[in-house]
C-alpha cells in the first residue's frame, strides 16, 4: 500500500482537534484516531455506536440505515447528523464522504461539538479524504487485478515455477507492500465462479478462487489431508451431537476462495477474522468454513500459508467446535492430521471399522479415545451402560486387531478416526 490509513486519520484528528474514524462503504472499520483532550474518552465520546465500531469493527444494519438516511452515500461534502439517543448515537456527527472519481468508497466520522470545526478546517479535512480515496481505489484495483498472480502462486509446483510466480506477484504488489506482514484466508466451498471485489474487504492485497483440482499447494492440501472419497461420503464416524462427517473429498465440489490480507500486527488477527466471517456470508453455502494461516512477512512461504489456511478450514468443517472460522494455531492435533495420507480406510487395521455398517462402533471408539479411555465418562457421554460399552470396544478390537490397552494401538486408531472426519 502506498500510504497509511492510520496516519491519514490521525492527520484529520489533529487538524480538527476531534476524534475521527475511517470506515469503508459497508461501515467496516479501517482506522480510528485518538484525541488528546481530557474529554476524548469520556462516556459521551465513546457512545455505544462508536464503541461498537471500534471493538467489533462494524456497525449494525439499523445504525447504517440511520446514517445513510441523511444522504451520505450521495454527498460530496461534509454532512452533519444529529444525535439519536434511542439508537445509541449520543453525540452529533459530521460525516466526510471519501470518494474517488465520483464513487463513494468510505466515510470519515467526526464527533461534532459547539462551536465545532470551521468551514475552512472541514475543507482542509476533505483534501485529506481525497488522499484516502486514492488509496482505497488503488487497493481495490490491486485486489481485483491480482487474482491471476495469486492463483499462479497457490497452484504452482515447488521449484522454479513457484519462484517465478512469487516474483510476478511481488512485482505486481510492489516491493514495500510485498515485504509487509500478511496472512492468508481460505473460505470453502466457494460457489462463485470468480473472486469477489475487494471493495468491501479492507486490507485485501489480492483475492482469487482456487479450483478443486488445482496443482501445487492446493493439490498438496487435498492429497495430504483430505479423507478421500471413501471416508467423506459417509463412511466416517459422526460424533454425538455433531452430525455426519462432512463431505470434503468430492471432486465435483466447488473450490475455495483465497485472500492475501495485510496485517498491522502479527499478534492481532482480528482483521482476518472479520474478513473471513464476511466472506462466509457471501459464499453461497451455509456449510462454508474458513481458515486463517499464521502471519508472515513477505511472500516466500505463501504456499505454506495457503496449506495452513486450507487445513484450518477443513478442520473447522470436520470438527464443528473449531469453526466455522478456525485459525491454524488453534486446531490442535488437526495441524498434523491434515498432512497424513489421504484415506485412513486404506490402513488394513481400520478398513473394516470405517465401513458405514460399523458407524456406531467407530463412534463409540472415537468417544472412548476422546475421553482418554475412561469408561465411566465415555458411557455417560454415549448414554449407554458400561457393559454395553465394554462389548462394543471388544468388537472394535476384533474388527481392527488392535489392543486398546496399548498406547500405540490407541494412537493409530484415534488418528484414523479423526482423519476420517476430514
Amino acid at each position: 500500500m502506498k500510504g497509511d490509513y492510520q496516519d491519514l486519520v490521525d492527520e484529520i484528528s489533529a487538524l480538527l482537534a476531534v476524534p475521527a474514524t475511517l470506515e469503508n462503504r459497508d461501515f467496516g472499520l479501517i482506522a480510528f484516531g485518538a484525541h488528546d483532550s481530557d474529554s476524548a474518552f469520556d462516556e459521551t465520546t465513546l457512545d455505544p455506536v462508536r464503541t461498537r465500531s471500534i471493538l467489533t469493527r462494524t456497525s449494525t444494519p439499523a445504525v447504517r440505515a440511520w446514517f445513510e438516511g441523511f444522504g451520505i452515500a450521495r454527498a460530496t461534502g461534509p454532512v452533519r447528523i444529529p444525535a439519536a439517543p434511542d439508537a445509541g448515537v449520543l453525540r452529533d456527527r459530521i460525516c466526510l464522504p471519501v470518494r474517488h472519481r465520483g464513487i463513494v468508497l468510505g466515510y470519515v466520522w467526526l464527533l461534532d461539538s459547539t462551536p465545532g470545526p470551521t468551514q475552512d478546517q472541514l475543507a482542509s479535512a476533505m483534501k485529506v479524504t481525497d488522499r484516502i480515496g486514492t488509496l482505497l481505489a488503488d487497493e481495490e484495483r490491486a485486489g481485483a487485478d491480482l487474482s491471476r498472480e495469486l492463483r499462479a502462486v497457490l497452484t504452482a509446483e515447488r521449484g522454479w515455477q513457484y519462484d517465478m510466480a512469487v516474483a510476478a506477484l511481488r512485482a505486481a504488489l510492489g516491493g514495500a507492500e510485498a515485504d509487509g506482514l500478511h496472512t492468508v484466508v481460505c473460505v470453502t466451498p466457494w460457489a462463485e465462479a470468480d473472486a469477489p471485489s475487494s471493495r468491501s474487504l479492507p486490507g485485501a492485497a489480492a483475492l482469487c478462487t482456487v479450483p478443486r483440482g488445482a496443482v501445487g499447494a492446493a493439490e498438496q492440501a487435498d492429497r495430504a489431508g483430505a479423507a478421500g472419497q471413501h471416508a467423506t461420503k459417509g463412511d466416517g464416524p459422526a460424533q454425538e451431537g455433531e452430525g455426519p462427517a462432512p463431505v470434503y473429498g468430492d471432486e465435483s465440489a466447488p473450490g475455495a476462495l483465497a485472500v492475501l490480507l495485510r496485517l498491522r500486527s502479527g499478534d492481532n488477527l482480528s482483521p482476518a477474522l472479520t474478513a473471513a466471517n464476511r466472506l462466509r456470508d457471501g459464499a453461497g453455502s451455509r456449510a462454508a468454513t474458513a481458515g486463517i494461516a499464521t502471519s508472515r512477512r513477505g511472500l516466500a512461504d505463501l504456499n505454506t500459508a495457503w496449506l495452513e489456511a486450507t487445513s484450518a478450514a477443513r478442520a473447522a468443517r470436520a470438527q464443528p467446535r473449531l469453526g466455522p472460522v478456525a485459525q491454524w494455531s488453534g486446531i490442535g492435533p488437526y495441524r498434523m492430521l491434515t498432512v497424513l495420507p489421504a484415506d485412513p480406510a486404506h490402513d488394513p487395521a481400520v478398513r473394516e471399522l470405517l465401513d458405514r455398517s460399523h458407524a456406531e462402533l467407530a463412534r463409540t471408539a472415537e468417544v472412548f479415545l476422546d475421553h482418554a479411555g475412561q469408561a465411566g465418562r465415555t458411557a455417560a457421554a454415549l448414554g449407554i451402560h458400561r457393559q454395553t460399552l465394554y462389548y462394543r470396544l471388544s468388537r472394535v478390537e476384533e474388527l481392527t486387531g488392535l489392543d486398546l490397552d496399548e498406547g500405540e494401538d490407541r494412537l493409530l486408531l484415534h488418528m484414523a478416526l479423526k482423519t476420517a472426519r476430514l
